[in-house]
Formats: structure tokens, C-alpha cells, sequence
């Protein structure tokens, strides 16, 4: 009998197959005392695991490229961090085993993220990983992942380590579900980038059992568990229509009346520029400058390695438009030689440009090196700042790249709820603003973008979203300037056509949702896409305006 579940939507495309579980979890291991003269022995073979384990996440990282390759580097640091193997030998020095003492030390920096905010919290589920892959080592028991199968199958979670869903065979595994994580997660993003239909925030998931027939809308979020044939053939239906509307939509970024709207895509560095090209991007809209900076959390990268990576990119996008976000450090992104370490909520002290602006040097080589990349290039370069409160922030940063000699327009990301509600004044100091949605959703909502139980908050269909978006919109609008969506809100195909009726003069995402967004863009004309964002911003809930805005573009 089929039943429906419904879950959150993170990338497009339709899944229909059997269910394979992921890999149980690590056991705890036995607490055992161990003889002190065997110490020395137990805490080199913690170190050497925790080696191992480092290298076989770079290695992945390696492996999968892009954005994929930061985030299993910046495990790997988190492998390694030298505050943990001081806890784990301090434990083997009193009589724990090697794999006890990893486990206990990871627990209680464990303890520490999920009570640190919003943002280190989220990594807790990266941490976990990490202690798995560890202690499984040491105890000489298969990793946990993903699982060994000779046919297709949908994947079923609790959630998907960034280790696992880098390195996914989308053509084994047609899916994934999972039933934490959120709409920003690492598992989410990866599974835009890999093209794989997934559904996040799914209760229950666990509790399908192994080998059950499930149908997988990527787009809607929902789940059909033993799905009739009749269902069966409207899903495949639905997809073959969507699969030939991608075929048909060439070409920049426009409605079916013509009106431009650029569509950008989101990178990490040079390595997610082919895939970008292949999908008809007409530019950069945020390229995260971070990964960078994680090869060595303790020293900034010298002027000359920015120098070579930023020219890649700005090589690659001759005539086109390049956005770079300066770095973004802080919270989720700690460095050892930026942030502090004692703050005790991170995602609302020092991060992004308040770091950069505490350490001027440090922006000072950012922009020099980017002024210095884009000699003799004909690219359209634009700098922008993360993390921008106000006018004073604005113009902080407007001063420090006109000081560094850079020759770019200078712009505000909008990711607290203050740069959208004064707009306006923030563009008097810079040319352009770029709304990050993620953060803002988060920050408008006091909802953790990496927790699955507010997972409906952090919906960039909640209607006071898009009314700060309409507030930023209409600020450029009147002062004559532009404003883009860089935020994961721009690769929904729906949403992608009401953005562009509350004024968004640009779209940016990961590059294997830009054909999704540029042939439903073309379905709709500007005014019919003014209309769906009236009626959505009219609504009460995330799931009303997405129903009002749904209407208004079918007709009914």
C-alpha cells in the first residue's frame, strides 16, 4: 500500500528504486584499563589512525574536486587538531585504550560545538564522522558508509557524512534521503553539485525498511513508499517533461518576454569552473574565496598563491562577470590565526568582514591579490563583503579596496536582517548588494541552518524572507544599482521565477541547478512572475506561498 511521506526538498530530479541503509554507526568502545607501560604503545597507534584517517579525507577531497574538496579538507584539519590529540593523550596516559580515549575526547569536544551556536553546532555531525572513521580504524572494523551494491538503489540515512556524499556514484546510487540535515547542509550542497535527487528532514526515513520501493521528488520533497504504478509513471512523466524543457532552454538567463536576468554560478575555486562553463554560466556570482585559507588554518596564504588562483577563475570568464566574496571566517570557519577562540557564540560575534576588519592586513593581501589578478583581463570583476551590518561596514570596506587600488565594483552581501531593512543607506557606500539567503533566513529566524528540527524555518519560502528581499530589491532599484540572489534559494526553479518578480536582477548557484532555473524561467513572462510573488509574499507560511506562487504560474 503506498503512503507518503514528506521531507525537505534539497536537489531536483526524481529517484525511483529499492532502499539500501547506510552503514551503522561505530559501537562505543569498552572502557578498559590499560597497563601504563603500554601508553606510549596505544597513544602512537591514536596518532597514527588519526593520520590515516586525515589522508583518506584529503584523498577524497582530491578525488571529487570543487566545493566537495574544501569541505573534506577542513575535516581532515579537524582530524588533526592539536587540542583534541592532547586530550586523547592525556586520557591514554591514565589508562584508557587508544580507541576509548579518542572516543571519549571527541565526545567532549563534541559537547563543546553543539553548545558553541548556531554554526559550530552544525559541524557536529562532520565531528562524528570523523570520530567514526577513527575509532573504526582502531578497531580494525569496516568503515561506515556507503554500501556495497552491483545495482542502483536509493540511499537511506540519518545523515550523510560530506566523506560519503562526496565521492556517491550517481550512477549507483540514483538518491538519497536522510532524515536530519537541513535545506544548507554539506550533504545538501554536495547533492546539488553531484545532480543526485534528495530528500533531507525526513522523520522516519530510518524505519523504511531495507529493499522497500520508494520514489524520491527531489523537488517537492516528498517521499512515495511503495508507490503504485500509476504514481510510478506520473513521476517518470514529470521528469521526461523536465528532462526535454532543459534540452529546449539555451542561452542567457531570461523570462518568456525577454527580460534579462543573469544566471551566475556559486564556486569554491578553480576546480568548479569547468563544470560551471559546461552549464552555460554567465559569470561567477559567488566565488568563496575560503578554500584558500584551509589548507593551513594557522597562516594566511601568501599574495602570490591568491594571486595564481584567483587569475584561473578570472581567466576562465572572458567579457563575464566575476563576483568574489572576500573571506569569510569565523563560526563554521574558524582560523587558527584569525578567530578567537573563547567567544561564546560565534555565529554573533567576530565573523566575516568584523574579522577582516579586526586584521586589515590580512584584507589588505586579499585585495591587492585580486587587484593584481585581474591585470590586462577584460572580466567584469566585483568584490563583495560577508557579514555586512550597515552603511559603516559598507564603507569600511569600500575605503579598504579603494586604499588597496583595486579597479572592481564593490558590493554588500545581505545576510542580516539590519543591511536589508536599511538598504538603502548601505548603498550609498557600495554599487551593488548580493542577497545570501542562508544566512539570512537564519538570522531572521533564530533557526540553525544545520538543524533538521527547524528545518521549516530555514525555508526560503517563508514570506518574511521575501519581503527583506523585496525591501533589497527596491533599494537598488531606486538607487539604480543591482541586486542578486547568491544564496541556495536561487536554485529552486519556482522560487527562481518569484525572486524574479520582486526585482532580483541576478541569480547565482551551483552549477548543476542553472538549467533547471533557465528553462523555467523561460516558461513565465516578467508579469506573471510579479504576480506569483505578490500572491506568495501574501501568504502566511512557507508552504502557502509556494502553493499561491505554484498557482499563479499553472493558471489555476
Amino acid at each position: 500500500m503506498e503512503t507518503t511521506l514528506r521531507g525537505v526538498g534539497v536537489s531536483h530530479g526524481v529517484a525511483i528504486g529499492e532502499v539500501r541503509h547506510m552503514g551503522t554507526a561505530v559501537l562505543e568502545p569498552p572502557a578498559k584499563q590499560i597497563p601504563a607501560e603500554e601508553a606510549e604503545r596505544e597513544q602512537q597507534r591514536a596518532r597514527q589512525a588519526v593520520d590515516a584517517v586525515a589522508a583518506d579525507l584529503t584523498a577524497r577531497g582530491n578525488l571529487a574536486g570543487g566545493e566537495a574538496q574544501a569541505v573534506l579538507e577542513a575535516q581532515a584539519l579537524m582530524a588533526q587538531d592539536p587540542e583534541l590529540m592532547a586530550d586523547v593523550d592525556r586520557r591514554v596516559a591514565v589508562g584508557s585504550s587508544a580507541e576509548r580515549a579518542v572516543y571519549d575526547a571527541f565526545a567532549a569536544y563534541r559537547e563543546l560545538l553543539a553548545n558553541a551556536g548556531e554554526y559550530l553546532a552544525g559541524r557536529v555531525a562532520d565531528l562524528d564522522d570523523v570520530r567514526n572513521r577513527i575509532v573504526a580504524r582502531l578497531l580494525g572494523v569496516p568503515m561506515p558508509g556507503v554500501p556495497d551494491s552491483d545495482e542502483p538503489y536509493v540511499l537511506v540515512a540519518r545523515d550523510l557524512a560530506p566523506a560519503d556524499t562526496a565521492l556517491l556514484d550517481p550512477t549507483l546510487v540514483l538518491g538519497f534521503v536522510t532524515e536530519e540535515g537541513g535545506p544548507t547542509s554539506h550533504s545538501a550542497i554536495l547533492a546539488r553539485a553531484l545532480g543526485v535527487p534528495a530528500v533531507v528532514a525526513l522523520p522516519g526515513a530510518g524505519e523504511i525498511a531495507e529493499g522497500t520501493l520508494i520514489a524520491v521528488d527531489g523537488s517537492s520533497g516528498e517521499v512515495f513508499v511503495n508507490p503504485t504504478e500509476e504514481r510510478r509513471a506520473a513521476l517518470e512523466a514529470a521528469a521526461a517533461e523536465r528532462k526535454a524543457a532543459l534540452a529546449a532552454a539555451t542561452g542567457p538567463g531570461a523570462t518568456a518576454d525577454g527580460h534579462k536576468v543573469p544566471l551566475l554560478a556559486n564556486i569554491g575555486g578553480p576546480a568548479d569552473v569547468a563544470a560551471a562553463i559546461e552549464a552555460g554560466a554567465e559569470g561567477v556570482g559567488l566565488f568563496r574565496t575560503e578554500f584558500l585559507f584551509l589548507d593551513d588554518s594557522k597562516n594566511a596564504p601568501s599574495e602570490e598563491k591568491q594571486v595564481e588562483a584567483y587569475r584561473q577563475v578570472l581567466e576562465a570568464f572572458p567579457e563575464g562577470r566575476v563576483v568574489v566574496r572576500v573571506l569569510d571566517a569565523g563560526a563554521d570557519k574558524p582560523l587558527d590565526f584569525l578567530t578567537p577562540g573563547d567567544e561564546p557564540n560565534p555565529a554573533l560575534g567576530v565573523r566575516g568582514l568584523r574579522t577582516l576588519l579586526d586584521h586589515p592586513e590580512v584584507l589588505r593581501t586579499q585585495l591587492t591579490a585580486l587587484a593584481k589578478a585581474a591585470e590586462g583581463l577584460p572580466v567584469h570583476l566585483e568584490v563583495m563583503a560577508p557579514m555586512v551590518a550597515d552603511r559603516a561596514d559598507a564603507k569600511a570596506f569600500a575605503d579598504a579596496c579603494r586604499e588597496a587600488g583595486l579597479r572592481a565594483k564593490y558590493g554588500a552581501m545581505v545576510e542580516i536582517p539590519s543591511a536589508a531593512l536599511r538598504a538603502r543607506s548601505v548603498l550609498r557606500e557600495v554599487e551593488f548588494l548580493s542577497l545570501g539567503t542562508n544566512d539570512l533566513a537564519q538570522y531572521t529566524f533564530a533557526a540553525d541552518r544545520q538543524v533538521g528540527a527547524v528545518s521549516r524555518l530555514q525555508d526560503p519560502w517563508q514570506p518574511a524572507l521575501l519581503d527583506l528581499v523585496a525591501l533589497s530589491a527596491e533599494a537598488a532599484r531606486a538607487e539604480g544599482k543591482s541586486c542578486g540572489v547568491c544564496g541556495e534559494a536561487a536554485s529552486d526553479p519556482l522560487l527562481a521565477c518569484v525572486l524574479t518578480g520582486l526585482g532580483v536582477t541576478s541569480l547565482s548557484m551551483g552549477a548543476a541547478s542553472i538549467p533547471y532555473v533557465r528553462a523555467s524561467l523561460a516558461k513565465f513572462t516578467l508579469a506573471q512572475c510579479e504576480r506569483a510573488a505578490a500572491a506568495a509574499r501574501a501568504a502566511d507560511s512557507a508552504d502557502e506561498a509556494r502553493n499561491a506562487a505554484q498557482a499563479v504560474l499553472s493558471g489555476e
